[in-house]
């Protein structure tokens, strides 16, 4: 891993409110305990799954967006930062970010990223 991409990582990690996009109430999914242990560590999590109108994060009952254009979407906002997890690539999009300015990091696991930090 580059130092730039160490540096922006590190960066992002300061950021406390993040939108956990396919978020389950199945413990057996990644992103029940990805958005778990992010709200363990301080952050506040935003659920995003258009198959739930709730999710629970450390025990508290959350509204559940159907989708990220439902919490707004990335540019318009001018969130600073998109993250995409492992295995997740769209170039496009990142492009389209990136040209407005906005940080990005695809194909990495925050959890893994932030527990290594700690």
């Amino acid at each position: 891993m580059t130092a730039n991409r160490n540096a922006l990582i590190d960066e992002m990690l300061q950021v406390k409110t993040i939108a956990v996009i396919g978020i389950s109430n199945k413990t057996e999914r990644a992103s029940f305990h990805i958005a778990n242990y992010l709200g363990k560590h301080g952050y506040h999590v935003v659920p995003v799954n258009p198959a739930l109108s709730e999710a629970v994060v450390n025990g508290k009952v959350l509204t559940c967006y159907a989708t990220l254009e439902d919490v707004d979407d990335v540019i318009r906002l001018h969130i600073p930062y998109l993250w995409l997890q492992d295995g997740v690539y769209h170039e496009e999009a990142a492009a389209k970010a990136e040209v407005a300015g906005v940080k990005v990091i695809q194909n990495d696991c925050i959890y893994r990223e932030h527990a290594a930090r700690q």
